[in-house]
């Protein structure tokens, strides 16, 4: 398929306004890529479906999305299909806690447990173990990643919270705080439910009222509601040598027990552009000094050019420097990733969780390859 620069083409069954590039050789770089996901999708040979969208700095130079809504219908996906985007929600979190520091509620270096006091119950917490705002965001809390309990990764929104209180009994440290990055899915968890103590509001209802409302995320849900469950693509769990799943997805979508703050939010690249804008400054939400600690690496120790901001995957080299998150929850894989410099960026969403497309490998490379057109 050959993209042109002209406005209101269809792209695989739907209309959206689109520039394929501001010059021949970023068209060339788009048109390479948007071909590549087409020959991935068909070569992964589920029924499955993809949607992308690359832009530069408040302009979307290309959309497009492929595949089917669900593995048994005909009906195609398009601008407006929703797929649940898991750890990219960190991201979110983050930018709220930086929101919230701005707004004076909270101070990002200040111990947690002056809202939380029961992170007392965390086994080993003690005087040595206090983590803050800015540990839970960068990963460097010592955490552990999941709590040893199960059942605590089902349950409704509605009781995410006391589920998270739970769960701090069944978590312990793996590190000592600050002394190395350790992934933590509780971590994120327990700082959202700490935001929601310190501004004495609802998780939900302050990631609504402070970034999706702002940034006219019309299509950005923690539960999609009835009207729109008819854009939602059906998410495929499992493997390439395992059977497709199409059960699990479905029931989480009642809820992810205490995975809210952490992984919850659906989305489309539509919407997701418009909060990378606001990542990027070319859309005003946050001050450039807090997007600047957003992007100051955390990690202690070096990690091979790729390092963890407060919410976000961070890397460099000589040529570039990006940030981004990746995310994956049963049945749907996300990721997106953009230029810190020259404001380009990438969103790719799929209905499944394994595939051709390798995502950080393809949109970093392709941010590469796109800014050094500059």
């Amino acid at each position: 398929m050959q993209l042109k620069n002209i406005v209101g083409i269809s792209l695989f069954a739907f209309s959206l306004t689109c520039i394929a590039g501001e010059n021949k050789k970023e068209s060339d770089l788009i048109n390479q890529f948007s071909q590549q996901l087409e020959f991935d999708l068909a070569s992964d040979d589920i029924n499955g479906s993809v949607s992308a969208l690359i832009l530069k700095k408040n302009k979307i130079l290309w959309a497009d999305a492929k595949g089917l809504l669900t593995s048994e219908s005909k009906d195609k996906v398009d601008e407006n299909t929703i797929y649940r985007i898991g750890s990219l929600t960190k991201t979110f979190t983050s930018v709220l806690m930086m929101m919230l520091q701005e707004d004076g509620v909270i101070d990002i270096d200040e111990s947690v447990e002056k809202y939380l006091p029961e992170v007392k119950s965390i086994d080993g917490y003690s005087e040595k173990t206090k983590f803050t705002f800015r540990h839970l965001a960068s990963h460097t809390s010592g955490l552990i990643r999941e709590p040893r309990d199960r059942k605590i990764h089902s349950g409704t929104n509605n009781q995410w919270q006391s589920i998270v209180l739970s769960a701090m009994p069944k978590t312990s440290f793996r590190y000592s705080v600050g002394e190395r990055f350790s992934y933590s899915n509780i971590g994120f968890a327990i700082l959202g439910l700490a935001l929601s103590r310190a501004s004495d509001t609802d998780f939900i209802t302050l990631v609504k009222r402070k970034i999706f409302e702002p940034l006219e995320m019309k299509n950005s849900f923690f539960n999609v509601p009835g009207n729109k469950m008819s854009f939602l693509a059906q998410g495929m769990a499992g493997g390439p040598l395992a059977e497709l799943d199409m059960e699990l997805p479905k029931q989480e979508h009642d809820g992810r027990g205490y995975k809210v703050p952490n992984g919850a939010i659906y989305s489309t690249p539509q919407d997701m552009a418009k909060f990378l804008m606001a990542l990027m400054g070319t859309k005003k939400l946050l001050s450039l000094e807090s997007r600047q600690e957003l992007h100051s690496s955390q990690t202690p120790t070096t990690r091979m050019r790729r390092n963890y901001g407060l919410g976000l995957q961070l890397f460099s080299s000589p040529e570039f420097s990006t940030a981004g998150h990746s995310g994956s929850t049963p049945g749907y894989s996300a990721y997106f990733e953009y230029d810190l410099k020259n404001h380009y960026g990438v969103i790719i969403m799929r209905n499944y969780n394994w595939g051709n497309t390798n995502f950080d490998l393809r949109l970093n490379a392709l941010l590469k390859s796109l800014s050094s057109n500059i």
